[in-house]
């Protein structure tokens, strides 16, 4: 089943999720209107990378940003970085952080940082978390929004909280905003005012902003400073990254002011799962653009289900569904440019189809 729900989905003309198909058109229309005699950035210097790394710094609110890659290998370094200055190779986090679960024990492995795992997996790590911490750790990251519990989010109150003791403390805080763009029309915060709480800040220029890869980390001179020495120590300065930056620079213009679109439409779609027998969402309201649909029955018997309707409508629900027990499924929905192109008629046909077909009906 899970081949024939993929291949459903694939050939779908409208999708839930994303702001369209992951193609080449993404980088050749990034570059239709950048002049051919445009100097290209070399190994991490020219205005193209330098100019993207100050304007995006200003927007965060940080004195200074290095463009990288991937958002993998800043992480690693920004958390390098902390456990080097404190000189305590304590670090502390989510059990659902992408850095224990994505990156093949890379901060371990290359680092030889331990981290320890804050609060239960399906839950946001609180204050009281941080608190009962029984040895010092160099640094404390948090993602906002926390993606593999649904894109939950901690109260800003609580947020503030958290940076006030940490910084008491001594505990250097870093906050992995891969979607920190999605999350402030829920806080009703500028960028800058969110990570005014944080002393490092990692963002994505891939995930809803939609360019070809690429991410920022953004800090103090000195912080950034150390953190281009390990960008080159880890393969990060290729000769030209010009193509993720444009793109990335060229997207994030084109679709910044629309997170609280995406957001209130988010709203609107877990509305309609949630009116459906035996489907719920994580969390039931969204805080974000993001959230996780649950099915109360088998991922095989979900998947027929979610089949036929891709077949018969026309719309990609989910190509994929991820078993949370022998009778609990659930997938992702991320609302981006997609979402808006689907017909009205045709999402009520959808979930029409949805209701009638729901697992609690069978």
């Amino acid at each position: 089943m899970t081949n024939k729900l993929k291949t459903s989905y694939q050939k779908t003309p409208y999708k839930l999720s994303g702001n369209g198909p992951r193609n080449i058109g993404v980088l050749t229309e990034a570059l239709q209107n950048i002049d051919n005699n445009l100097e290209s950035d070399i190994y991490g210097s020219g205005p193209i990378i330098e100019d993207f790394e100050t304007k995006i710094a200003k927007i965060l609110g940080k004195q200074s940003a290095v463009f990288f890659p991937s958002g993998t290998m800043a992480q690693q370094i920004a958390l390098k970085i902390w456990a080097d200055r404190k000189e305590n190779q304590l670090v502390a986090y989510h059990p659902l952080s992408h850095l224990e679960i994505h990156e093949q024990d890379g901060l371990k492995e290359l680092q030889q940082i331990t981290p320890i795992l804050l609060g239960t997996a399906n839950r946001l790590l609180t204050i009281d978390d941080i608190k009962s911490l029984r040895e010092p750790v160099s640094s404390v990251l948090i993602e906002l929004p926390q993606r593999e519990i649904g894109g939950q989010l901690p109260s800003f109150e609580e947020l503030e909280e958290i940076s006030e003791y940490c910084h008491e403390q001594g505990i250097s805080l870093h906050l992995d905003g891969a979607r920190l763009w999605e999350i402030t029309p829920f806080y009703q915060k500028s960028a800058e005012e969110i990570c005014a709480l944080f002393d490092s800040v990692y963002v994505s220029f891939y995930k809803r902003i939609g360019g070809i890869a690429g991410a920022i980390l953004a800090g103090s001179d000195d912080f950034v400073q150390g953190a281009k020495i390990w960008k080159r120590r880890y393969g990060g300065d290729l000769i030209s990254l010009y193509p993720y930056i444009l793109s990335a620079d060229y997207y994030f213009e084109k679709l910044i002011g629309k997170m609280a679109e995406y957001f209130e439409a988010a709203k609107g779609l877990a509305k309609r799962f949630n009116s459906c027998p035996g489907v719920k969402t994580v969390p039931e309201v969204p805080v974000s653009n993001m959230f996780h649909v649950y099915f109360e029955k088998s991922a095989d018997e979900v998947g027929t289900i979610l089949t036929k309707i891709q077949d018969e409508t026309g719309v990609g629900i989910s190509g994929y569904l991820q078993e949370k027990s022998a009778d609990v499924c659930a997938f992702e929905v991320s609302i981006g440019d997609a979402y808006a192109e689907i017909p009205v008629e045709v999402l009520d046909v959808v979930f029409k189809q949805l209701e009638v077909d729901s697992p609690c009906q069978n």
